[in-house]
Order: structure tokens, then sequence, then C-alpha cells
């Protein structure tokens, strides 16, 4: 959704939760406050309550956004009338460039989202929260599957997989240890995912 097309209210929530996401994601949940997140806004702690009732709930909502914007690149790609190889390496570019942009979504995830399960409830347990983008790499390999490019097997072990070498190489991105940019890294991963996913019969 773009910011033009939303209402007022909509757009400041939508600037505190990229506010408190930026908060979250380099200080930690725990330590960062509604207080501080006000602070940043320069608006009062009262009118922040006022858009989200807790801390708890803004968090909740963020992984929501941030899944929903994911989830929405990613069906673009699915609709797009392209190969299974083109469209996993259209996703791994999409993830690398958002590690890259906007590095704080993918902190946030693995900071906040990944390392607080317990602030996670309530109606955002297991995958809930992250459903939009989710379902989107559920379709993908379903269509993978179908057309016979993807070898059938459980999602959860393919979605493990594939997310494994994506995760693998935003965490090592993130900590400074790679000796070159990583997208210069989206042809190999791209490969690599290919390869492990492909059905025998699947071109190479």
């Amino acid at each position: 959704m773009f910011m033009e097309q939303m209402s007022k209210k909509e757009r400041k929530r939508v600037e505190i939760m990229l506010t408190a996401l930026e908060l979250f994601s380099k200080n930690g949940f725990y330590t960062t406050t509604i207080p501080d997140i006000a602070q940043k806004l320069q608006m009062s702690v009262g009118n922040l309550y006022n858009y989200f009732s807790s801390k708890e709930e803004l968090a909740q909502e963020i992984i929501r956004f941030v899944s929903r914007l994911i989830g929405e690149r990613i069906h673009e790609i699915n609709n797009s009338d392209i190969s299974t190889k083109e469209k996993i390496h259209a996703i791994v570019k999409i993830y690398f460039n958002l590690c890259v942009d906007q590095p704080q979504m993918i902190e946030y995830f693995l900071r906040v989202y990944l390392a607080n399960r317990e602030v996670f409830t309530d109606g955002c347990e297991g995958m809930v929260c992250v459903a939009p983008f989710v379902t989107e790499i559920m379709i993908f390999f379903e269509e993978g599957v179908r057309s016979g490019d993807l070898r059938n097997q459980d999602f959860f072990s393919a979605f493990g997989l594939f997310m494994g070498y994506l995760g693998g190489m935003a965490f090592i991105n993130g900590e400074k240890m790679l000796t070159r940019d990583l997208e210069s890294y989206v042809d190999e991963i791209a490969e690599n995912i290919y390869r492990a996913l492909k059905s025998d019969d699947a071109k190479a």
C-alpha cells in the first residue's frame, strides 16, 4: 500500500511502526520503551497509545507489516511469467536488496521476532503474524512442484532450506564477515537453492 493512499491515521501508524522498528532492531525489544519511541517521533506518550495500546501490540503489528511488504513482492514474482529457477533468483535478489537497503527489517526479524517469541502470543503464535510472506512462499513451492521443476517434499523442509540460505547470508553480512557485497552472491545462492530443491526431471 502506498503512503498517499492511506488515511492520515494510517500514515501515522506506519510512521510509528517504522520508528519502533528501527529502535527495536538497534537496541532490542525490552531495552526500548514507549517513551523512547514517542521521543524519537516528537509526540506524547499518551498520543502514541491512541495508536497502539501496548509495546507488545506494536511489536506484533510491525512483523505483520513487514510480512505484508515482503509478501506483496513475492506475490508479484509468483504472478510473473518466468521459470521456477528465475523466480528463485528474483526472491533471493529481493531479500538481499532488503538486507542492504533496509537492514533494520531483517534485524527486527532476527533480533526481536525470533529471539522474543514470548512477545508474539495472543493471535500471533507460530507463523500467524508472518502468514502473508509464508503463504506466498508456499504458493511458490506448490507451483514449482506442479510444473515438475521442484521435487515434492514436506513444506517445512523446503522452507527451512530456502530460508536457511537467506537467513544465514543475512546474518553473515550483518556481522561484516563477507568479502564481497551481499548482492554479488545472488547468482550463487539462487543456484544453490535451485539445485537443492529441484526435481530429478528438472532442467539443470
